[in-house]
């Protein structure tokens, strides 16, 4: 793919294509496949990638306090949630991530682990088959969370925020059918049945020490 031109969000998004393509702005823009950050001297620059849609991707590359990224900068540390995997910690904070283990009964080769960062209000699927982790809309899940919990006070259900105060209140099973009802609706991962959680192994000291390591400031 090539750049074939401006995105429809303005400057600081381009659009890949193939040689000769023309800008289709007609869809709704795609869901986010992939995200990260450069933390730098001027600032945090947010790097979006999205899903492809009609052969076209839609890359997103913003500063923190302007779109144009500036020609002159020092890198600190980068973090991306494309390159997490179970047993890690978060990719922005490096705290504590809740991850829920999740895998289709009658196939032992699909597995899936949720994942929710409390801090940062994030959560994720990470697909051990294709090692991809797809981020997931807070809003929409926990409205799944709340259905299923049958929680339809609206100071309740309406505040999505309590996902992530309240987190330790809800149970795996809750945590992971909410993910499946959620699936059914807006597709991240390839589902033929009802999924079931199993205990996450335990995180040996070769984990934890990547992890300490990694977040430690130089």
């Amino acid at each position: 793919m090539m750049i074939i031109g401006e995105g429809r969000r303005g400057k600081g998004e381009i659009i890949l294509g193939h040689g000769g393509g023309e800008l289709d702005f007609s869809s709704p823009l795609a869901p986010v496949f992939a995200y990260g950050a450069v933390v730098t001297s001027v600032g945090t620059i947010s790097i979006t990638l999205r899903e492809i849609r009609d052969d076209q991707v839609s890359v997103e590359i913003v500063g923190q306090h302007a779109d144009e990224v500036p020609n002159e900068l020092v890198e600190i540390r980068r973090w991306t949630y494309s390159t997490w995997s179970p047993g890690n910690g978060c990719p922005q904070c490096g705290g504590n991530v809740r991850e829920v283990g999740m895998r289709d009964p009658t196939n032992v080769d699909r597995r899936f682990v949720l994942a929710i960062c409390e801090k940062d209000r994030r959560l994720w699927v990470h697909e051990a088959g294709t090692q991809v982790n797809h981020l997931i809309p807070v809003t929409n899940y926990y409205n799944e969370l709340m259905l299923h919990k049958n929680i339809r006070e609206p100071n309740l259900a309406l505040d999505s925020k309590r996902l992530f105060t309240d987190l330790p209140a809800f149970s795996d099973d809750d945590l992971a059918y909410a993910f499946l009802t959620y699936n059914k609706l807006k597709a991240k991962v390839r589902l033929e049945g009802p999924v079931v959680t199993e205990i996450m192994e335990h995180r040996g000291i070769t984990s934890k020490l990547r992890r300490i390591f990694s977040t430690k400031k130089p």
